[in-house]
C-alpha cells in the first residue's frame, strides 16, 4: 500500500476514527493489526519475515534484559547478541544481496578461471526490510547496552517493529523515542491532527507534484544518456537531485504526519539538506535516522575516534561502504560509499 493512493486515502482515516473511538488500553493492539494489514496488502507471506524479526529481537531482548551482569553472564550476554544478530541480518542478506555476492563470486571465479558457479535465485526484496530489521536490531542494542529495559508487552513491542507510518521508508525510529510513546496513553488533539494533514499535505506535494513530475523529465535521459549531450546530461543530474529529495523527503512527511494525526511523534529524517555548507554538514542533514544509526550503531562501537587516526579513518570507511551497500545490492553503490568519504 503506497501512501500516495486511493488504497491509503480510505485506510488512513478508518484507522484514525477506530483508534481513538476504542479504550486507551486496546489501542496499540488495533494499530497493530492496522500495520499488519498495512505491511501484508504488498505480498501477505512476507508478513512472515516482519513477524520473525519481531520474535527474534523480542525474545532476545528479554533474554539479555534477564541475564546479570557477572563475568560469565557478560558472555552470555553477548552470545544471545550476536545470534540475533546474525540471524536478523541473515534475512537481509539473503533477501537484498545474496545474490550479489552469488554473480561477484562467479565472476571473480571466472576471471580465475575455475569453473565453480555459485546459484542465484529469484528472490523478491520484501519492501521497508531494510527498515524493520534496522530497528529492531536498535533496540536489542539499546537493551544489551542498558539504555532501555526490555518490553515486556510482546504486542507492544510488535507495533513498535511494524508501526505502519514509518515501517517501509523510515524514519528508523528508536526505542527511547517511540517505544516509549506506545506505552503511555494517546487522545485525539485538534492541534496534533491539523499539523499532522498538514504535513502529509506538504508531503504528498513533494511527492506527486515535484518528484513525479521532475521523474517524467528525466526518466527519457538515464534510458539512453548516449542520445543526449553533455549539457542535457547535467540538466538531468541536477533535476535528479532535487527529484529524489522530494520523492524521499515527500514520503518520509507523509509518515510523520500521519504518525502526528495519530498522537505519535516521530524524528525529523531531512533538514534542509542543500543548504548545508559541507558535504559533512550535508550527511548530518540527509536520512538523519539512518546516518545516525550507523555513528551509534556501527561507527562507535568500532571505536569511532578514539583509537588513534588510523582507526578513525578506517572505521568511516567502513561505515561509507556499508552505507552504500545499504542503499543497494551492487557495487556502484559500494563505489559510491566509499568515494564519498574521501569528500566528507
Amino acid at each position: 500500500m503506497l501512501f500516495n493512493s486511493m488504497t491509503y486515502l480510505v485506510f488512513f482515516p478508518i484507522v484514525v476514527i477506530i483508534t481513538f473511538i476504542i479504550p486507551n488500553k486496546i489501542r496499540y493492539i488495533w494499530l497493530l493489526i492496522a500495520s499488519y494489514y498495512f505491511y501484508m496488502s504488498w505480498n501477505a507471506k512476507y508478513g512472515l519475515l516482519l513477524l520473525a524479526s519481531t520474535l527474534i529481537t523480542y525474545i532476545g531482548g528479554i533474554a539479555v534484559d534477564r541475564v546479570k551482569s557477572g563475568q560469565h553472564d557478560k558472555t552470555i550476554r553477548a552470545f544471545i547478541l550476536v545470534l540475533a544478530l546474525l540471524l536478523n541480518f541473515g534475512m537481509l542478506f539473503y533477501f537484498k544481496y545474496f545474490n550479489f555476492a552469488a554473480n561477484t563470486f562467479n565472476r571473480i571465479a571466472a576471471r580465475l578461471g575455475l569453473h565453480a558457479i555459485a546459484p542465484t535465485y529469484d528472490i523478491v526484496l520484501p519492501v521497508g526490510i531494510s527498515f524493520f530489521i534496522f530497528q529492531a536490531v536498535g533496540y536489542l542494542i539499546d537493551v544489551y547496552r542498558g539504555d532501555i529495559e526490555a518490553e515486556k508487552n510482546p504486542f507492544r513491542y510488535a507495533l513498535f517493529v511494524s508501526f505502519f507510518p514509518q515501517l517501509v521508508a523510515g524514519p528508523i525510529e528508536r526505542s527511547k523515542n517511540l517505544l516509549k510513546q506506545l506505552r503511555r496513553e494517546t487522545r485525539f488533539d485538534v492541534k496534533n491532527a491539523k499539523s499532522g494533514l498538514i504535513t502529509m499535505a506538504y508531503g504528498v506535494f513533494l511527492k506527486l507534484v515535484v518528484a513525479d513530475n521532475i521523474a517524467t523529465l528525466i526518466d527519457p535521459i538515464f534510458s539512453s544518456i548516449n542520445d543526449y549531450n553533455g549539457m542535457q546530461l547535467l540538466y538531468g543530474a541536477i533535476l535528479f537531485a532535487f527529484q529524489i529529495y522530494c520523492d524521499f523527503n515527500g514520503y518520509t512527511l507523509i509518515a510523520i504526519g500521519s504518525a502526528e494525526v495519530l498522537g505519535y511523534g516521530l524524528n525529523k529524517n531531512f533538514d534542509m539538506p542543500y543548504f548545508a555548507s559541507s558535504v559533512k554538514d550535508f550527511w548530518r542533514r540527509w536520512h538523519i535516522s539512518l546516518t545516525s544509526w550507523f555513528r551509534d550503531y556501527l561507527y562507535f562501537p568500532l571505536g569511532g575516534s578514539k583509537k588513534g587516526k588510523l582507526r578513525k579513518e578506517i572505521n568511516t570507511m567502513i561505515v561509507f561502504l556499508v552505507s552504500g551497500l545499504w542503499h543497494g545490492s551492487s557495487w556502484n553503490y559500494v563505489v559510491w560509499g566509499g568515494g564519498t568519504v574521501f569528500l566528507v
